[in-house]
């Protein structure tokens, strides 16, 4: 008996919900009360008694910035700081943000540390090019991951800003996995393993604690 009670309830805060849903869109068009705060006003009306706002999410409702994910604050900081320092349009930095985010995700590599190698080795510049024939935001040199770029459509995708991220990334990770220590790892991708002092390496770590240390501050701010 309980559980019919318990469906008959939810069921009837649904219809509720369609129904102030379609109110709001009707009144959206006839008042002069701006369209995204009518809805706004309609749906915290919908929230049962006791219930989360959150819960009450209709199709078309814009979110108040609190309910952003901590992921996506850390991205948006962490856009906003590449394209303050590097001079890159934000458009552009929030992009490979996202990109990076992701690829570290897939490839288990910290996202921070997949930018701080675009720092490093091209300042975050899409159409870089070394004299040895790297190119993109991570320096890949095509001859030598031509596997990797063929499951992106072959060597000309490496300049694709998203395709490089993901390779990039993937390099990234199969050099930790050979090597056991990210310092190792990083002196490998930039090719100076020859290098005693690991300059390079230390660079990008380097770079790494500025922009984990600048998205502590940023979160702390929020």
């Amino acid at each position: 008996m309980l559980a019919i009670e318990k469906m008959t309830r939810a069921f009837s805060v649904a219809r509720g919900t369609l129904a102030l849903i379609g109110l709001a869109v009707v009144l959206a068009a006839v008042l002069p009360l701006p369209r995204e705060a009518l809805i706004r006003h309609v749906a915290a009306a919908a929230v049962p008694e006791g219930g989360d706002p959150a819960s009450v999410q209709a199709a078309g409702t814009i979110l108040p910035a609190g309910a952003a994910s901590m992921q996506e604050r850390e991205q948006r900081a962490v856009a906003e700081f590449i394209a303050r320092r590097y001079r890159v349009a934000e458009t552009a930095s929030s992009a490979f943000v996202s990109t990076a985010y992701r690829a570290g995700q897939e490839h288990a590599v910290d996202p921070l540390l997949i930018l701080a190698v675009m720092a490093i080795e091209s300042r975050y510049n899409p159409v870089a090019e070394s004299s040895m024939g790297a190119k993109g935001l991570m320096q890949i040199i095509p001859r030598y991951h031509q596997e990797k770029l063929l499951e992106h459509g072959g060597e000309f995708a490496v300049l694709d800003p998203e395709v490089n991220i993901l390779v990039g990334a993937q390099i990234l990770r199969e050099y930790m996995r050979r090597f056991g220590a990210t310092e190792t790892a990083l002196q490998m991708y930039g090719g100076a393993m020859d290098e005693p002092t690991a300059q390079y390496a230390g660079k990008v770590l380097a770079e790494k604690a500025r922009l984990k240390q600048f998205l502590a501050q940023a979160l702390r701010r929020a």
